[in-house]
């Protein structure tokens, strides 16, 4: 039979290590957890991203059809974003930007926006913004 470390004559397992485990973890937790809480703050910002892509693509086709853009797109954006809708020749800008809710008092703020571009509709009375 062949002597391991655990098995070794004269040594007991855990002489040195007693305590190395809790060392270890204490030291890993904080890291553990800011990765975390970046993750899911990264998982909301993408959530809000395509919240804002949705409510500006609305914006934009309301506004290039003739109705408000800014109502349309204000029932499909995330809470507390702000709507921009331009009109500029036979275009149709709209432009949604929101602040993303981050995981942790520490970590800073972050907002995203999204852009949506549409034509005007022909025989329309005059986009409204």
């Amino acid at each position: 039979m062949v002597a391991t470390e655990a098995t070794a004559p004269g040594r007991r397992w855990g002489d040195g290590e007693r305590g190395s485990f809790t060392a270890e973890l204490a030291a890993g937790l904080p890291a553990l957890v800011l990765l975390l809480l970046t993750g899911l703050t990264a998982v909301e910002a993408v959530t809000t991203r395509a919240g804002c892509l949705a409510a500006a693509r609305e914006a934009a086709l309301a506004a290039s059809r003739g109705e408000p853009g800014s109502a349309a797109g204000a029932r499909h954006a995330p809470a507390g974003a702000d709507i921009s809708v331009t009109v500029s020749g036979d275009r149709v800008t709209a432009m949604v930007r929101a602040p993303v809710r981050a995981l942790g008092a520490r970590l800073p703020r972050i907002t995203v926006s999204a852009t949506a571009v549409a034509a005007v509709e022909p025989g329309t009375p005059g986009p409204r913004s």
